[in-house]
């Protein structure tokens, strides 16, 4: 029988999250606004995972809260009282600390092992399987031959990253931005510093010319071109990085590995759809750990993103006509004929279309001005709905 392989997408709001239902995530796991890893990441609240299960349930789709920074001692109560409210409102609990495994124990909430855990041994996954988790995210630093040694504990789920941003440090456990700035990575508020350009300067202040001055700064993590490989270590779960990016990532990407999940690509496929990732945010891509240590190549030569398109907002929904299809959109920007557009929202998720046709006052135009109401035929979409022009990255 062939083997279901669970794809994991990051929601870091609404519009993301519809966005990897839509797209065919199998999961998708995410934050509130406190004990998140992701801090900087719009989160939800309490309140909000009655709407999050609404988008969910009828496809299916698992949530899982990540409940993954470090908990100091005054905020026990506080994080007891998130478990109890959550317990029967998601599938499993993201974690790593004993006191929130064992309140997950207390309150019966299945629990997995966060890769902040930066487990990398058998022992270290049989220990936190006696404690009762049901899945290990594990270190990132593992290769695929150390990964399938681990896979092999039975009752045991492994689950790993396939797509996303590495932190330099191990599994993301890092202290650069607190010592810099204050902002804990530990407690999601990480600012990322490495990803800046970095002068090298000795005590008598000679400077050291290098070719790479990004040299915190590692590329994405992108496990396509050897994914048969990744399902041969035992992986039940792959997991893709990003609630600090958008709703066109997260498109994108979950349906690029959901199609890798399900079959093998062809070498045409597989050419096409790195050649897709290579349109979305990115910091030019590596294999991370899986194949072989990282080199000087595996780290990012672009402050910024690599991505070959960007998003450029160009105004608002402010009504749809669902009897005739078409989208009234107040614009912020000017909008021509020919134009790629992306449409995102926190029920719609992301849609793509082209402008072949513009009306202002049932009056066709080939383009409008900035201030301008335009009326427009598209797929269903909502009020507040933001429309996004594609444009190509000239750097």
């Amino acid at each position: 029988m062939k083997p279901k392989y669970e794809l994991m997408a990051p929601a870091g709001d609404f519009p993301m999250l519809s966005a990897a239902v839509n797209a065919g995530a199998d999961a998708v796991y995410f934050g509130l606004n406190t004990f998140s890893m992701r801090q900087a990441a719009k989160n939800f609240t309490i309140k909000d995972l009655d709407l999050i299960e609404k988008i969910c349930k009828p496809r299916k789709v698992k949530r899982y809260l990540t409940l993954n920074t470090i908990v100091y001692n005054h905020e026990l109560k506080e994080i007891e009282e998130i478990i109890k409210q959550v317990r029967k409102k998601v599938d499993a609990i993201i974690c790593w600390d004993l006191s929130v495994i064992n309140l997950c124990k207390k309150y019966k909430v299945p629990f997995f092992i966060s890769t902040q855990a930066s487990v990398s041994n058998i022992e270290s996954a049989k220990f936190y399987k006696k404690l009762g988790a049901k899945r290990i995210v594990l270190a990132r630093e593992l290769n695929l031959k150390q990964i399938k040694e681990i896979s092999k504990i039975k009752g045991l789920e492994i689950e790993c990253f396939v797509h996303g941003a590495m932190c330099v440090s191990v599994s993301g456990r890092c202290f650069t931005s607190q010592f810099l700035f204050n902002k804990s990575a530990n407690r999601g508020e990480c600012l990322h510093p490495c990803r800046r350009t970095y002068l090298v300067k000795d005590e008598e202040g000679n400077e050291l010319k290098i070719e790479n001055s990004r040299i915190f700064s590692a590329k994405d993590l992108c496990t396509l071109p050897f994914i048969e490989q990744m399902k041969d270590a035992g992986i039940v779960s792959f997991k893709i990085e990003g609630r600090n990016r958008d709703a066109r990532y997260v498109d994108a990407v979950v349906r690029i590995y959901r199609k890798a999940l399900d079959k093998k690509l062809t070498e045409k496929e597989l050419k096409d759809s790195l050649k897709e990732l290579e349109r979305i945010y990115n910091k030019g891509y590596s294999s991370g750990f899986y194949i072989k240590l990282p080199t000087s190549d595996d780290f990012s030569k672009t402050e910024n993103s690599s991505a070959t398109e960007k998003k450029h907002f160009v105004g608002k929904v402010i009504h749809y006509f669902d009897k005739v299809g078409v989208a009234a959109i107040k614009l912020n920007s000017e909008l021509k004929i020919g134009d790629e557009i992306i449409i995102i929202g926190d029920l719609t998720g992301i849609i793509s279309s082209k402008v072949s046709r513009i009306e202002i006052n049932k009056k066709i135009v080939s383009k409008a001005k900035k201030g301008s109401e335009v009326g427009i035929k598209l797929p269903k979409v909502r009020k507040n709905d933001e429309v996004y022009v594609l444009i190509k990255n000239l750097k």
